[in-house]
């Protein structure tokens, strides 16, 4: 085990403030990490005397000298036959700041942040946090389907246990309830609408074809992109003793010009 952007080691409690900096620094950066009490930079343990009040004088230290608050769980853990101690944390409230200080990790080190990184780490985040899809709804998580979200999770390549941990890992959910893109995803009942329709022309005033659907945007991602390869020309070529339809228009490019004005 080395350091890295989210695990710091340092060799004792005596460089309690570096370390309560590297916490900071790593919140800002990645959300959350390591940092480990009796062991060298290169990972190896020295181990020191620990116990149950040093675990509580530590975690006393971090609510004193970290803030926004955190809540990190903090342990004794034996590495190599030596006693070190353990704290695993995280946190959403960026910006960070350990002894009234901000600051960033930058590979294994913990650069302070000037003022204009502190303001663009600000913005960013309350951009962030005015983002529509990122606001409360009225929904509960009865009003959600389970199975889309549990085949969401699995094609993602998540490991799925339950259905408030997946939202949780999706950014979907907070403490206080349901975000808007949850109902947007994967609600039970989609109140979501989409008109496609075929123009003889460069403008609206002739329609030859036109069909609404409904859904959720998954599904109406997948019936837009249907809806197109229906009414352009496809064309053929030969892939070995194989036929192969090719679209006049990319699929990859069709599928993200879809996802970009569905979800503006």
């Amino acid at each position: 085990m080395k350091e890295s952007e989210i695990v710091e080691f340092k060799r004792s409690l005596a460089e309690l403030k570096e370390g309560l900096i590297s916490i900071a620094a790593i919140l800002n950066k990645h959300g959350g990490g390591e940092l480990w009490f009796g062991r060298r930079n290169d990972g190896r343990a020295v181990g020191f005397d620990a116990n149950e009040k040093t675990l509580r004088d530590l975690s006393q230290s971090i609510a004193a000298h970290i803030e926004p608050k955190i809540y990190p769980h903090v342990e004794i853990k034996t590495v190599d036959d030596e006693k070190c101690i353990k704290v695993v944390f995280s946190g959403k409230e960026a910006p960070y700041f350990a002894h009234g200080r901000a600051y960033m990790r930058v590979a294994d080190e913990d650069r302070q942040l000037s003022a204009r990184e502190l303001e663009n780490l600000i913005l960013a985040k309350n951009r962030e946090i005015l983002r529509w899809d990122n606001e409360l709804c009225k929904a509960v998580l009865e009003d959600l389907d389970g199975d889309k979200i549990k085949r969401f999770v699995e094609r993602a390549g998540l490991a799925w246990d339950t259905v408030t941990n997946a939202l949780d890992k999706l950014g979907l959910i907070g403490a206080e309830g349901v975000f808007n893109a949850a109902l947007l995803f994967f609600a039970k009942v989609p109140k979501l609408q989409l008109r496609c329709a075929v123009f003889g022309g460069t403008t609206s005033a002739n329609i030859i074809d036109r069909h609404d659907y409904e859904g959720d945007i998954l599904e109406l991602i997948e019936e837009a992109q249907k809806y197109i390869l229906k009414n352009i020309h496809i064309g053929m070529r030969l892939n070995g003793l194989y036929r192969e339809d090719v679209p006049e228009i990319s699929v990859p490019a069709m599928r993200e010009t879809i996802i970009k004005e569905i979800v503006a």
